[in-house]
């Protein structure tokens, strides 16, 4: 397990943002304070899209203890089909993707479904900052220190019926600001699921932030899934719809290539990709000479999810 109990490191100690972002906070404080001078207010959802900083997200014990990947790294390092299949091409082509006004629907077997905004979101929700590794079906993973809270708990103001065993997750669909829509690389709008069991796992999070900040637009803006022992792909993006339902959704990966990404996409390095081995893993942000790592079973959370899993063929249920 690799667990850290004790996080009592501040954020400037976990975290090393590039120069280049520490002027630009140095700029925006100085906007706004000459914007004030003259009276004039920012509007509030634009410093909710663009200079949004997460002060009152608590250390979470579930973090790793590993050092974050380097940010800008997490940054433009992206699969994000939306915008690209490229992994530059999420934070080239999203850059007028606009976050503002969101709205999250809640629907299918709850008691109480409803429509929720991102604003709400953020003022009602405990935030935790949780350093969780992202590992993809690519075999490249990074650690990054996100922003979020649990999803579980989120779930039961909407009073799930005992119906509920799957959750569909949407991402919006909008082919004129992602262009990547406008292909048919996949079955859009992108859809992904789980187990309900997985989804209120404690591990599981909607995440908001990354690195102590607003999540940019390549990396899922405004909110994002984040279940840390399974591949990238199902960590959805962007997401506009949150569907209880009783019977297993069809996800846009198992529909484009069943043969290639399952329902449950665990990490499980026994179990090669059909065009690669996930038995080793390159991290994100080492040199060319760095050795890949061993890839762990769950993503190193087996002691925390295995038994949900007791009794299956991990083989079979990929």
């Amino acid at each position: 397990m690799r667990i850290k109990k004790d996080l009592s490191r501040s954020g400037s100690q976990i975290t090393d943002p590039a120069l280049f972002k520490q002027r630009r906070r140095l700029i925006k404080a100085a906007a706004g304070s000459v914007m004030a001078g003259f009276g004039i207010g920012l509007a509030p959802l634009a410093v909710a899209e663009n200079s949004k900083v997460f002060s009152n997200a608590a250390k979470s014990s579930l973090s790793l203890d590993e050092k974050p990947t380097d940010y800008e790294d997490v940054i433009s390092y992206n699969n994000f089909y939306e915008f690209g299949t490229g992994k530059g091409d999420p934070a080239r082509n999203s850059k007028n993707f606009k976050t503002r006004p969101w709205t999250l629907s809640v629907e299918g077997e709850v008691a109480k479904p409803g429509i929720i905004d991102i604003e709400t979101l953020l003022k009602t929700q405990t935030l935790e900052e949780r350093i969780y590794r992202l590992r993809c079906v690519e075999a490249w993973s990074m650690v990054v220190p996100w922003i979020g809270f649990s999803l579980g708990n989120f779930l039961k103001q909407f009073e799930p019926t005992s119906r509920a065993k799957f959750i569909e997750f949407t991402t919006l669909y909008d082919p004129e600001q992602m262009p990547g829509q406008r292909v048919s690389v996949l079955d859009w709008p992108y859809v992904e699921g789980l187990r309900i069991d997985e989804a209120v796992h404690p591990l599981t999070i909607l995440s908001v932030g990354l690195y102590g900040e607003i999540l940019p637009n390549q990396n899922g803006a405004p909110l994002r899934l984040i279940v840390p022992w399974k591949y990238g792909f199902k960590n959805i993006k962007s997401i506009v719809k949150i569907k209880l339902t009783e019977k297993m959704p069809n996800t846009a990966w198992n529909i484009a290539a069943p043969s290639e990404y399952g329902f449950y996409a665990n990490v499980n390095p026994s179990v090669d990709h059909p065009r690669w081995s996930q038995a080793r893993e390159r991290v994100i942000g080492g040199s060319i000479f760095t050795p890949k790592r061993k890839t762990e079973m769950f993503n190193g959370y087996t002691g925390q999810v295995g038994h949900l899993y007791s009794g299956m063929d991990l083989s079979r249920y990929i």
